[in-house]
């Protein structure tokens, strides 16, 4: 057997050669030997097994830090969280402690405390909602019971104006006219408002024939501007299509109100249209409309003011030229929602300039619609018409109307009374009120459409928002017309839905 190093080197100092071989010596040193040899083993044992013990320690301490940190990382981020809830707990989450159970109680105590505040919100919402729908409800009621009297009060004075009236009396017919306009204009901006506020505009998009309706609005107010010795003229990009997709009633009332506005402020000047082409892409155009006045200006100052609602550019101006102060701020919005707005340029004294982009889908129709729209000689001769409505004064306008154009009318008094007409009886077409006593226009539509599918039904209604026109088509009705109606807006939707249909 080996010898371990040291006892080694201790035998050959200390030992001489005979004691080495003594038997009792040799016994002696191999107990020594195996003393050593056991010492050192344990020596390594215990060496190594603290080595182990130091890696396991310094592993268990890091994991420990990290743990650390880990609860000092989601303490912060809880006291944010805190802090996003309420921004009164700043002395509790600006303080040192790190706590960790002491801050998820807070947190769960402001957790409550949100969902309490959200399901008041939501109550809050709820209730909100049913003041919007009793809102409308009442403003829809208001727009029928306001435009009734009005429409019996144009209609009576456009039938004064075709019966031949006095030169004593055509200027007091006037008056009135210009009266009733005054108030229709003033209820229908309050009208557009309201449902703007709201969120209830909902564009459409129909195929628009540009030039046609810049044509039709310069018709329209061409008496006014020749009244105040002004003339309207058109500029028209030919590069425009003939055709393009967009709601054409909005870009009218847009159109219209810059136009009356223009004609309102300039005397024996010029009120020029000017539409050109923008932009053309594969799908879309985009078309620059301004409407140009020589009329009395305004201050630079003024400028943007006059965008605000309920606000003239000068007190003067509510007195001397009337309006709501509503115009420009409906037009604005209507642009607004449609990615657009609405721009001015004027000179005091020189004259203003009122302009906007708008953007069209391209459209696929190519060929005019022939229609009628020389009104000069207008003729339903032979054409039998039920009329629908409760109002004695409207029914007298219609009737009135419906006589100048050579047709033959037939009253109900309310839904219920025309449907039993229909069934005895055969017309070519139905003017339904919409809103009557005991059967309304809708309801009296869905039971007509149970057994005659045929005969045109033209609703006549206060107001021609999306809603109603979308419940009106769903009951079965053909076309609209709203009140109070122009004559020649009636006569078109007669028309179109009998005569017209077979040219």
């Amino acid at each position: 057997m080996p010898l371990h190093p040291t006892l080694q080197k201790q035998i050959e100092n200390f030992l001489s050669e005979e004691t080495i071989h003594n038997f009792s010596v040799q016994q002696f040193l191999e107990e020594v030997n195996n003393y050593y040899i056991t010492f050192d083993r344990d020596r390594k044992l215990t060496e190594h097994a603290f080595q182990i013990s130091e890696s396991e320690y310094q592993k268990a301490n890091q994991e420990l830090q990290t743990q650390i940190e880990l609860k000092k990382e989601s303490i912060l981020k809880l006291k944010d969280a805190i802090k996003t809830l309420d921004k009164n707990a700043a002395p509790f989450t600006d303080s040192t402690d790190d706590n960790l159970i002491e801050t998820i109680a807070y947190l769960k105590e402001q957790i409550q405390k949100a969902k309490q505040l959200e399901t008041e919100l939501i109550s809050a919402k709820e209730l909100a909602e049913k003041g919007v729908e009793a809102k409308t409800e009442f403003l829809s009621v208001m727009s029928h019971e306001i435009r009734t009297p009005l429409n019996a009060i144009i209609g009576t004075i456009l039938l004064l104006k075709s019966r031949d009236p006095l030169p004593s009396q055509q200027e007091l017919i006037r008056v009135l006219e210009i009266s009733s306009e005054n108030l229709l204009r003033l209820i229908n901006d309050v009208l557009d408002f309201t449902k703007l506020e709201e969120g209830k505009i909902i564009f459409a998009e129909r195929d628009i024939e540009l030039l046609h309706l810049l044509k039709n609005v310069k018709l329209a107010y061409r008496v006014k501007a020749e009244e105040k010795g002004n003339q309207i003229k058109i500029i028209y990009d030919d590069d425009i299509p003939e055709f393009v997709k967009g709601d054409d009633i909005r870009l009218g009332q847009i159109i219209n109100n810059l136009i009356s506005n223009a004609i309102k402020f300039t005397k024996n000047g010029t009120i020029t249209i000017r539409v050109a082409l923008e932009e053309k892409t594969e799908k879309e155009v985009l078309i620059y409309f301004a409407v140009e006045d020589t009329g009395i200006g305004i201050p630079e100052e003024k400028q943007q003011m006059i965008f605000e609602r309920f606000t003239q550019a000068n007190a003067n101006i509510t007195r001397e030229f009337g309006g709501s102060g509503l115009g420009l701020t409906i037009i604005r919005r209507l642009l607004k929602l449609q990615d657009s707005d609405i721009y001015v340029q004027s000179k005091h004294g020189v004259g203003s300039t009122f302009y906007f982009k708008l953007k069209f889908k391209k459209s696929s129709t190519v060929v005019k619609e022939e229609i009628v729209n020389n009104f000069d000689n207008q003729d339903l001769k032979g054409l039998k018409v039920l009329l629908v409505e409760d109002v004695l004064f409207n029914v007298m306008v219609a009737e009135g109307m419906l006589q100048n154009w050579n047709a033959t009318a037939d009253v109900a008094e309310n839904g219920k009374v025309a449907v039993e007409k229909v069934k005895e009886n055969k017309y070519d077409v139905i003017l339904m009120d919409i809103q009557m006593p005991i059967m309304d226009g809708y309801t009296a539509t869905e039971e007509i459409r149970k057994f005659n599918i045929e005969t045109p039904i033209i609703a006549l209604t206060a107001s021609l928002s999306i809603d109603i026109q979308d419940r009106a088509t769903t009951a079965g009705m053909n076309g609209f017309v709203t009140k109070p109606f122009n004559p020649n807006d009636l006569f078109l939707a007669l028309y179109r839905n009998t005569i017209g249909k077979n040219i």
